[in-house]
């Protein structure tokens, strides 16, 4: 094994300071990290894995880096350790394994990357120094408490586990566990905004400090990273898992757009609706800002939804028009009448609704959408935010044609009315 020499001459030009600081600092058995969009505790804690997987140890390190589903891995954090071993010159010494994502480091040290989706594999992989839950608020706290179990090598000295995560609800296990509470002992917490990020580029610190103007809410939760106050959940009840496709195949698809560009994204949405036992399946999503429509019709494509009904925000009738020339051929516009947003809501609520766990952002928004408070009277109002409501929105469209065609929705809006509701 050939000794790794990482010299640094000028290292807070390479680290920010909230990651330079506790750099070798491997006394805690369980490491923190979260805050906004960013803030660069991602990239930190990469460095902080690869200075100290290159260090002398008596046996070399072995470490498991993690996202709750594999097929995520390869473009989220084993890029991230690739360009951290490529920034810091030593990614042309190592061993590359890219069908089973494993790199062996000159001194021996191994970085194992998998997802807790495939439990077989996690099982077989042993005497593990280290492990990272990337995105940690998608996994369980059943997969927490394992994985610190897995830390019982005992040939090798200052085990920890690293959590990184962007927070979501105060409604998810890591905040129960963490800062509802006395967090678990031996942990250490870490916050951090794009404040603490001096790399960040003016134009993205430009773009998220005007969200503080155009959008407070959104701001406090992805730029400064609180976690959301929820008071009231419009869909209280949704279930994650891994969905089988074969089970499901004779479940008729549907596919719905919801337009942004420049502060929300562009969503499109695959769901399967079992009308008959009630069951909503949400399988597939892809949300980016800043598309044009051309890239998203290049998009419908990819993923093979060209031949497909696809239904999009009525408001856009131009981007529909030009999709449609991009050879799309079966978009059309949402009716979005009067209450269609209620409606819709309304007509989602009386299905059992099972998300895909690959869809993090689809889940983020059913753990985040609420009723909106009247901060007068301090009662619920019938209206929701107009937040995490893009993946939601894209859902409405997908199955609306279904909805118009049951009758209990007309009857529920009526009633609303009734009592002032619904309006």
């Amino acid at each position: 094994m050939a000794n790794i020499n990482i010299t640094i001459e000028k290292p807070e030009k390479v680290f920010n300071k909230q990651i330079l600081d506790v750099i070798t600092d491997y006394d805690n058995p369980v490491e923190v990290w979260y805050g906004g969009a960013s803030s660069g505790k991602s990239h930190g804690v990469v460095q902080k894995l690869v200075i100290k997987a290159c260090s002398q140890w008596r046996y070399p390190r072995r470490m498991l880096f993690l996202r709750k589903v594999g097929r995520t891995l390869k473009r989220s954090i084993f890029q991230d350790v690739l360009d951290c071993l490529g920034a810091f010159g030593i990614l042309q010494y190592c061993k590359i394994n890219l069908s089973d994502f494993e790199i062996k480091l000159p001194n021996g040290a191994q970085l194992l990357f998998a997802g807790m989706d495939d439990p077989e594999k996690i099982k077989s992989i042993k005497g593990i120094s280290d492990v990272v839950m990337e995105e940690a608020t998608e996994f369980t706290n059943e997969d927490f408490t394992q994985l610190r179990l897995r830390l019982r090598e005992p040939k090798h000295k200052q085990r920890q586990l690293f959590m990184m995560f962007n927070p979501v609800s105060k409604a998810n296990w890591v905040y129960k566990m963490f800062f509802e509470q006395e967090p678990p002992a031996g942990s250490v917490i870490y916050q951090s905004t794009y404040k603490d990020n001096k790399f960040l580029d003016d134009d993205m610190r430009q773009t998220i400090e005007e969200l503080a103007r155009t959008n407070p809410a959104y701001y406090r939760i992805y730029a400064l990273g609180e976690f959301a106050t929820l008071d009231k959940l419009i869909f209280p009840n949704f279930k994650k898992t891994v969905i089988d496709h074969s089970k499901i195949r004779a479940i008729p698809n549907y596919y719905g757009l919801d337009f942004g560009y420049s502060n929300d994204p562009s969503v499109l949405i695959h769901v399967k609706l079992d009308v008959a036992n009630k069951r909503l399946y949400v399988l597939d999503e892809y949300s980016k800002q800043g598309m044009l429509n051309n890239e998203i019709a290049k998009v419908i494509k990819s993923k093979g939804y060209a031949k497909e009904v696809i239904t999009a925000d009525v408001a856009e009738q131009k981007s529909i028009a030009e999709i449609r020339m991009n050879g799309v051929p079966r978009i059309r516009p949402a009716r979005k009448g009067k209450d269609s947003i209620l409606q819709g809501i309304q007509f989602l609520q009386q299905f059992e609704i099972i998300i895909d766990e690959s869809c993090k952002q689809t889940i983020e928004e059913f753990e985040n959408y609420t009723w909106i408070k009247d901060k007068k009277t301090g009662e619920y109002i019938n209206k929701p935010i107009d937040l995490f409501n893009h993946c939601i929105d894209a859902i409405r469209y997908a199955i609306e044609r279904t909805m118009y065609k049951q009758p209990d929705i007309n009857r529920s809006m009526n009633i609303l009315k009734q009592y002032g509701l619904g309006r």
